[in-house]
């Protein structure tokens, strides 16, 4: 798929060029969404509305390629702008354990029991080390796109993710260890493992 030939179709009043480019990625949009949201109905309202303000501003967009880290951008912002507007805005979860949503069937992270594991080691950390390093190991973001979404620096965020991690070293048993295959493997290594195929 040609991402800057559609964005540029797209440009030029082709809608179907522009829908092409948010099923190919409905997935990804979906899961992100329900990161903030917690059910599926305000995640599905959520994605609605980056759809309206993706036709309403593509003529913004500089860059074509760079379509998918906008939109996603998009997506964070709307879901946060809901969260406020209830007056629960808490990022990606409460302080606490993970809520009777976090269990329901519309939960895309429900599907294995590692999944699990991952949203509970991350119920303990602060609320910007949680949603920096979901964001970056379970939705596969690049740093900059992190930055965009949260209105933090590039730093910031890798601070965030480094301090993180090093919260959750403590948590399951240090530096190295033995995982449940009998392999040793590092703390980091080991929170890709749970949170699924992370391209580095």
């Amino acid at each position: 798929m040609n991402i800057s030939r559609l964005v540029k179709q797209a440009k030029n009043g082709n809608k179907e060029a522009l829908l092409q480019l948010i099923i190919a990625d409905q997935d990804a949009y979906y899961r992100l969404a329900y990161s903030y949201m917690r059910n599926e109905h305000d995640a599905m309202d959520a994605m609605e509305d980056m759809i309206v303000t993706l036709y309403e501003k593509l003529d913004q967009l500089q860059k074509g390629e760079a379509f998918y880290s906008w939109s996603k951008t998009i997506l964070v912002n709307r879901c946060k702008k809901t969260l406020r507007n209830k007056e629960r805005f808490l990022p990606l979860g409460d302080e606490g354990e993970p809520s009777l949503a976090a269990l329901t069937d519309d939960n895309p992270y429900r599907h294995t029991e590692s999944d699990m594991d991952m949203q509970v080691l991350l119920s303990h950390l602060n609320e910007r080390q949680r949603e920096a390093i979901e964001l970056r190991y379970v939705h596969d973001l690049p740093y900059q796109t992190i930055a965009d979404m949260t209105g933090a620096p590039v730093g910031t965020i890798k601070s965030r993710i480094s301090q993180g991690i090093q919260k959750l070293k403590v948590m399951i048993g240090g530096d190295r260890y033995e995982n449940d295959r009998g392999e040793i493997t590092g703390a980091q290594t080991d929170l890709k493992y749970r949170a699924g195929t992370v391209r580095t």
